[in-house]
């Protein structure tokens, strides 16, 4: 369990620990959009952020990759993906299949946002408590009519919650699997079923666990809302962000 314990709240007392949750929300958001839009410059930009801040909060980054590897699988096979289909100046030709120029960069900038975005979400996780963010939520959501904002909040924050676990999960399994010989097969198309059917199965389990834990201890959704509190340095730290993605955004 300790090796995956990278998308798992780490305690600290970091400049990102103590920042407000709740406009940590929204500059994931602000600077999440404006990737959408940025050029080479601002993702460099936003790049640079990231990396500062996973230092500065001493996130596992090489602990985090091995975690996300099979998200870096799927990002090589959008960037592919995006290769083949987009029309351009042909780079590979092979029978029925063209690699275009234009297909690898649009490509790359697809690959690399969405990388930024995971990142950033891995920052919030490890720097924020699961009850935190759930609360968060809730305050987002309260003023809005006819929307269950509590039962949302819980949602999420048992989902944020049960990252880990699903982690913890998998990793269990690869090694029972590791030890069983799996890896005497190499058609990963084989050994991928054999991985998710399992994993699945546990997760729904420790789902209903969850679920049946929590109504014999007379589980609410009427709890007790935190109080927040936004200090002076938490609006200098959003307004930075704001100028920050700004010059994303022109650059």
């Amino acid at each position: 369990m300790a090796e995956l314990a990278a998308l798992s709240y780490q305690p600290g007392n970091t400049r990102l620990h103590r920042f407000d949750v709740r406009l940590k929300l929204v500059a994931l958001v602000m600077i999440s959009l404006t990737t959408v839009k940025a050029s080479v410059l601002g993702l460099a930009l936003a790049t640079l952020l990231v990396f500062a801040a996973a230092v500065n909060t001493r996130l596992a980054l090489h602990r985090l990759l091995s975690e996300l590897r099979y998200f870096v699988v799927l990002l090589v096979f959008v960037w592919m993906a995006r290769a083949l289909t987009v029309a351009g100046e042909p780079v590979v030709s092979l029978a029925f299949l063209t690699v275009s120029r234009e297909g690898l960069v649009l490509g790359a900038f697809i690959c690399w946002r969405l990388a930024l975005v995971v990142l950033l979400g891995a920052l919030l996780v490890t720097t924020s408590r699961s009850a935190d963010i759930r609360a968060a939520i809730e305050w987002f959501l309260k003023p809005v009519p006819l929307v269950p904002h509590k039962r949302i909040g819980t949602m999420i924050g048992l989902m944020v919650r049960f990252i880990p676990v699903v982690f913890d999960q998998t990793y269990e399994i690869m090694e029972a699997q590791r030890a069983r010989g799996v890896e005497n097969r190499k058609n990963p198309f084989y050994r991928l079923p054999r991985l998710l059917n399992p994993m699945l199965r546990k997760t729904f389990m420790r789902a209903d666990e969850l679920a049946v834990a929590m109504e014999a201890r007379c589980f609410t959704e009427n709890r007790t809302d935190p109080v927040f509190e936004t200090s002076a340095s938490d609006w200098l730290t959003i307004g930075a962000v704001s100028l920050f993605c700004t010059a994303m955004y022109i650059a």
